[in-house]
């Protein structure tokens, strides 16, 4: 059994991410969305769909990259 480097639960089911050579391992989705998902540089959300980024930074929705000065970028209609 592996153990979940967030919630430390060890779990038959556990799965690992690879992100630049580094392996992580989980039990649950969630907890994967906990450490890897970036967060929003507005409101501090996870971004766990595409965002918007913009300079270096990322953004949930193009609204909170407009209240921080970001005007070029649009969500999706």
């Amino acid at each position: 059994m592996a153990t979940c480097e967030v919630c430390e639960n060890e779990y038959d089911k556990a799965f690992e991410v690879v992100v630049e050579g580094k392996h992580h391992t989980f039990d649950s989705f969630e907890c994967a969305i906990h450490a890897m998902a970036p967060t929003c540089g507005h409101c501090g959300c996870k971004v766990i769909g595409c965002g918007v980024e913009a300079d270096g930074n990322i953004f949930c929705c193009a609204n909170c990259a407009r209240e921080e000065g970001v005007t070029a970028l649009v969500d999706r209609a």
